[in-house]
């Protein structure tokens, strides 16, 4: 593994940030070190990294007028950290809060929140955006009246075969599967196009197991974890059952936000918005089921998005509403995240991705 990083850190600029920051993480210490920040954008709000580490690409949404939004192409200077702006493309729907690039880093795919839709594009050798060549408008409804009374597409992610993408779909209590066309980066409904997920849970973020066998889904609305079995020869996915994030106590307002699963394939992670904790899971490794850890302040309010290192060593907590980053050790045999004292204050932050240099 690598010894330093890369740290991207995407921002809503809305709400006072310039732009996608950039840090050296280092591995020794848990320390972030600023680098640049790469302005001229607005609300580049979620990020991914191309395998390839080449490149990286940006959703960038107006949530208040609910415009087109688009979807930007950096070329990255893995010695200097600096990205220079290659192109954009429309999202082809409004609010794009979601980006995935696939495995072979020639396809980049992304979730539109406000219009409901997903979209796929080629991406060209110089890694470059193409024109869209594949989306699909979600349709359909849920059981809450104020924000599911329409489609809201959320995140959409690839499968360890590279075959099929899901999509996690707020507004409708349902992850969607496409099969992937190789051959231009379109998407297509899976033979099992749908899953259902908890009625009114409001299904946000989707993390697959290192083992390829089982799926974990976080619902923003309903505060839980639902694990799931995956056959990844059908793009199918059964429930094994879901969990809450919250304590029992817990009277407040909460939505989740973000979810990962450890490299080691023991633990799943989630952030409480509101009860502003990590909440931590154990795994079974046989049936995939979850077991109650404990949880672990975000160190400010409104955990938007964490990052665990390639080794499961290191968690990066970004606190939307406070502005701050705080690093935590992960203790490998109970899997709580420790903190290390390390923390940098950045505005709005909501993504986190790293690059080993």
């Amino acid at each position: 593994m690598a010894n330093e990083y890369l740290a991207y850190i995407g921002t809503y600029t809305s709400l006072g940030a310039e732009g996608i920051y950039c840090y050296r993480f280092d591995m020794a210490t848990g320390a972030l070190e600023y680098v640049n920040t790469t302005g001229a954008i607005d609300d580049p709000s979620f990020l991914d990294i191309a395998p390839s580490g080449k490149n990286l690409y940006a959703v960038c949404a107006d949530f208040e007028a609910m415009t087109t939004g688009i979807i930007r192409a950096y070329s990255i200077d893995a010695d200097t950290g600096e990205l220079t702006f290659l192109n954009e493309q429309s999202s082809e729907g409004t609010g794009p809060c979601h980006v995935e690039v696939d495995q072979t880093s020639r396809y980049v795919l992304l979730a539109n929140y406000g219009s409901g839709s997903v979209a796929s594009y080629p991406i060209q050798e110089d890694g470059s955006i193409g024109k869209a060549t594949g989306f699909v408008q979600h349709e359909g409804s849920s059981i809450d009246p104020e924000r599911q009374e329409g489609p809201h597409g959320h995140s959409i992610n690839i499968d360890p075969t590279n075959t099929f993408a899901f999509a996690a779909d707020l507004g409708i209590d349902k992850v969607l599967a496409y099969r992937i066309n190789h051959d231009d980066g379109s998407i297509t409904p899976a033979d099992s196009p749908y899953t259902r997920t908890p009625p009114g849970g409001g299904p946000r973020h989707f993390a697959f197991h290192p083992n390829g066998r089982h799926a974990y889904l976080l619902n923003e609305m309903g505060s839980s974890v639902t694990a799931m079995h995956y056959d990844s020869s059908r793009g199918m996915l059964n429930e094994i059952e879901t969990l809450t994030t919250l304590p029992d106590d817990f009277d407040g307002v909460n939505h989740c936000a973000d979810i990962h699963v450890s490299p080691d394939g023991q633990f799943v992670y989630a952030s409480n918005r509101g009860h502003d904790s990590i909440a931590v899971f154990g795994i079974d490794q046989d049936t995939g089921g979850l077991s109650f850890v404990g949880r672990v302040s975000s160190g400010g309010e409104t955990p938007r998005n964490f990052a665990l290192d390639p080794s499961g060593t290191y968690m990066l907590v970004s606190n939307q509403d406070t502005g701050n980053i705080l690093t935590y050790c992960i203790n490998r045999e109970t899997g709580m995240p420790e903190p290390t004292g390390h923390e940098v204050d950045v505005p709005a932050p909501v993504c986190i991705k790293l690059l080993p240099v």
